[in-house]
């Protein structure tokens, strides 16, 4: 590793050990990156150098109206935020920012205003509650954060000193669109709208992202400044072949890697704009597609399969690519989107470890139920449990390489998911003579439903506070609209009726302790679960059941 520009080392101090890591592969030109390196000087300043500061940046609804923001505004206000960090906030390299906010044009300002002062930044996804931010905060360690003012409830339960989700590392919130006097717009005022982007290595961390592991425990993976280039740099470069006139648009977060790459990354690396909205329905979605003439567009299936019966309605004439990812693409997905829209949906499968993309193809090359190939820069294959690689149809656990790759922050976890240099996805697949790789199923416990992963056991802690719950077991089940939804088998309490009132009040309940999207939409009320001779419970059984 390069010298640090950090000089608060925490990060760093708690990457795993060299030896853990994957191998890493740069055989691209354009991955070949120099040692100093900032990657929002890289993605922004780099733009308005080449002339480009008059184009637009980031699109948004303004009285009904479309509105960008042009690269150099946006280099403006990134700047000023960073001189809030750093000059009045007392913020040094290496320090963690935790940045809580949906897609617009502020939280984006934010993230690249964190990196650009080589400061380390946290996204945390609008939806999560007090308890799973207070696990994120305890693990990274953030001081500052800047958040929505929508958001403002979790914050408060988060620092609140006599409570139990009580985060101690936060000396200081600052609220965004707000307006009102102390907020990070207030502080920004007067403030020039100039920075020097902080000389930091290309192997300093700039982005923990955080997942949920099997377990509900929260895994950061640490990414570097030349690893968010990486993910511009491969993808959209040789699958999209993105152009400066293109305008992206899309539902993941910003806090999720998907989206920190397709909403603002991405556009940013070409010089092209993004549409930033922060909440959309398939509907809606479809809306801004016409609204502002966008032409690519990043989304899960689920979406996409509404879309298809809803696309008649609006001129989406401008579209050019879809992107789906977050979960397996059905082709009963697939091909009702195209014969609606005459457009060949994109697949891909990346994983918050990678930082994006690695499996994908082009709308030309196609295979009817495959993922895809692995793309340029990265190397995929399916092996057996020795790690050795499964003959062409032979199911086997996903292993791929590349110029990114899992690194835990501070956790065991690190040595299951690196085996023998390959990152293992927890995906099962199959791979044809041809290097194509079709989806079988996770190899894990984690459900993925509508492009959001959720860890079983978390749930199952979650309904085993309810007074009513004795035991209960979490699985993911099938489902056409979501790929799969979360089920849970409940053993209740004597004393307690299974009824639908029952089913609702737990619903509800997992909705108000944890992330909405994480509640069970079924529930089966049992009278045991299925044990091993051991008392372990066997899940596989209730995937059976269910």
């Amino acid at each position: 590793m390069t010298p640090s520009a950090h000089v608060d080392t925490y990060a760093r101090d708690r990457l795993p050990a060299r030896s853990l890591w994957p191998d890493l592969i740069f055989d691209l030109p354009e991955l070949q990156y120099p040692e100093r390196l900032n990657a929002a000087a890289e993605l922004l300043d780099r733009q308005v150098r080449s002339g480009r500061g008059a184009r637009p940046a980031i699109w948004q609804m303004v009285d009904g109206k479309p509105a960008f923001a042009t690269y150099a505004q946006l280099q403006y206000r990134v700047n000023q935020i960073a001189r809030v960090l750093t000059e009045d906030l007392g913020l040094v390299p290496g320090n963690r920012v935790l940045l809580r906010g949906p897609n617009n044009a502020m939280m984006a300002a934010c993230w690249l205003a964190v990196i650009k002062a080589g400061l380390i930044a946290v996204g945390t996804m609008p939806l999560l509650r007090a308890k799973e931010l207070k696990q994120i905060c305890d693990k990274a360690r953030p001081r500052i954060a800047l958040c929505d003012v929508d958001l403002w409830q979790e914050m408060a339960i988060i620092t609140n000193p006599n409570g139990e989700h009580y985060c101690d590392s936060l000396d200081r919130i600052c609220y965004f669109n707000d307006g009102e006097g102390g907020s990070l717009e207030d502080m920004m005022t007067g403030k020039p709208g100039t920075f020097r982007a902080v000389d930091t290595a290309a192997d300093d961390v700039a982005l923990i992202a955080f997942t949920s592991g099997t377990t509900g425990v929260p895994k950061g993976t640490m990414h570097f400044h030349r690893d968010i280039l990486a993910m511009c740099d491969c993808f959209p470069k040789s699958v999209l072949k993105v152009a400066q006139d293109d305008i992206f648009c899309g539902t993941p977060p910003l806090a999720f890697t998907f989206g920190l790459g397709g909403m603002l990354a991405f556009p940013l690396r070409y010089g092209a704009s993004t549409v930033l909205t922060e909440k959309a329905t398939p509907d809606s979605l479809l809306a801004t597609i016409a609204a502002f003439r966008a032409t690519i567009c990043f989304t899960a299936p689920t979406f996409y399969r509404q879309m298809a019966g809803l696309a008649r309605n609006h001129d989406i004439s401008s579209l050019k690519q879809c992107v789906s990812a977050g979960e397996a693409l059905p082709d009963a997905t697939r091909q009702p989107f195209k014969e609606a829209t005459g457009i060949e949906l994109i697949d891909g499968i990346g994983a918050t470890e990678m930082i994006h993309i690695f499996i994908s193809h082009t709308p030309a090359s196609v295979r009817r139920g495959a993922t895809g190939h692995a793309i340029p820069g990265y190397q995929a294959r399916v092996v057996d449990a020795g790690g050795n690689p499964c003959p062409p149809g032979v199911p086997g656990r996903l292993a791929v390489k590349g110029p990114t790759g899992c690194r835990y922050m501070d956790d065991a976890r690190q040595k299951d998911y690196v085996q023998q240099g390959w990152n293992i996805t927890g995906d099962a697949y199959t791979m044809d003579a041809d290097g194509y790789f079709f989806y079988q199923s996770r190899t894990d416990d984690m459900i993925v439903t509508a492009g959001y992963n959720v860890a079983g056991p978390e749930v199952e802690s979650c309904l085993l506070t309810h007074p009513a719950v004795a035991e209960c077991g979490v699985v993911g089940v099938p489902d056409e609209a979501r790929g799969q939804i979360v089920k849970a088998f409940v053993v209740l309490r004597a004393g307690h009726k299974g009824d639908a009132a029952l089913k609702k009040a737990l619903q509800d309940y997992v909705k108000g302790a944890i992330a909405p999207y994480k509640y069970p939409r079924r529930i089966d009320f049992v009278e045991a679960l299925p044990r091993t001779e051991t008392g372990k419970r066997q899940r596989v059984k209730l995937r059976q059941a269910a």
